[in-house]
This record gives structure tokens, C-alpha cells and sequence, in this order.
């Protein structure tokens, strides 16, 4: 496959940053896999893997035409650059770390393949507990949110119930073999 956009989504606490983060690490010397930064209209938290924009902001670079992607998701605005779009046609895949609600959204094609991260009900709540950014009630509907989501069509699945490790190279394993190899 040439260029392609891998959108990666799943339920929170399924460790979607995370099995990113390591994957690109186990990818670090493949210029043609290019992992795309999010805007987003939230202040950083430790271990944001986004850049903070307010709304004002974010409404000027979706009117001039700046971002090739955005959807709203818990409250927030995300968006993605137009210049990833370069990449894609440069003959890259660009990972983007997206929101299960826009899935249904993303125009079908053959240079768009979805990830869905997910992990045991069990991992969820206990991740999402320990993280503590949501109250014991956010937790308990954003378990119950992922009903919503049990039918999306994704083109690989990894389940992140074991290692990051494990999940890591299944994830780097999926995108090498989509890659042009450099």
C-alpha cells in the first residue's frame, strides 16, 4: 500500500496513548510511518499526546481550511493539520490517535485502515480509576458508552489486556506491513 491514514480508536483506558507511544518508539526509523499530533481545545495533562488550542483558535483553523480532519468527542473540539495530508500522498501512513463517535464519519477508501484498541471491562474501569481524571460516575458512563461502539468495522483489533509490550508490536507489526517498505 502507498500512502494511507491509520485512524487508531477504543474505549477509554484501553491504553490507546500508550500502545502509540511504544509502537512509535519500536518504529522510530521508519520516516514513511508518521504519527500525527492532535489539536485539541483541552488544556495538556501529563502524558498529553496533544497540542492545546481554545476555541477561538480552533474555529480560525477550521474556517481557513487548516485541518483535514476534527470531530467533537467528551466536550472537546480535536483536530488534525492538513499538512499530514501531504504525508499521506508523499507515500507515508499517518497515525492518528481518533475517537470511536467519528469512525462512522471518515470517508470510506483504500488509503484509510482503522485500529480499535480495546481491553476487558475489568481493565477499563481499573485503568480509568487510576488515572483519576474522571469521577466514579464519568467512569460509569463511559463504561456504559461502550455499548455504542461494540459493531465498528475495524481493519485490525488489538486487545490490551496483556503487556504494552504485546500491544506495541502488534500495532507496529500491523502498520510495517501496510508500509512501503523505505
Amino acid at each position: 500500500m502507498n500512502g494511507a491514514w491509520v485512524f487508531v480508536c477504543g474505549p477509554s483506558g484501553a491504553g490507546k496513548d500508550s500502545v502509540m507511544a511504544a509502537a512509535r518508539a519500536l518504529l522510530a526509523d521508519r520516516a514513511d510511518i508518521v504519527f500525527a499530533r492532535r489539536m485539541v481545545t483541552r488544556p495538556p495533562h501529563a502524558g498529553s499526546d496533544h497540542d492545546p488550542v481554545s476555541g477561538g483558535e480552533f474555529q480560525t483553523l477550521l474556517g481557513s481550511g487548516s485541518l483535514c480532519w476534527h470531530w467533537w468527542a467528551h466536550g472537546f473540539v480535536y483536530g488534525i493539520d492538513s499538512r499530514y495530508a501531504q504525508d499521506v500522498l508523499s507515500g507515508c501512513l499517518v497515525v492518528v490517535n481518533g475517537s470511536r463517535a467519528h469512525v462512522s464519519n471518515l470517508p470510506v477508501s483504500p488509503q484509510l485502515r482503522v485500529v480499535q484498541i480495546s481491553a476487558s471491562p475489568q481493565q477499563l474501569a481499573q485503568r480509568m480509576t487510576q488515572r483519576a481524571r474522571d469521577s466514579a460516575d464519568a467512569v460509569t458512563r463511559r463504561l456504559a458508552r461502550n455499548a455504542d461502539f461494540a459493531d465498528i468495522a475495524a481493519d485490525c483489533h488489538i486487545v490490551n489486556d496483556t503487556t504494552l509490550a504485546v500491544a506495541a508490536r502488534q500495532l507496529a507489526d500491523y502498520m510495517t506491513t501496510l508500509a512501503v517498505t523505505p
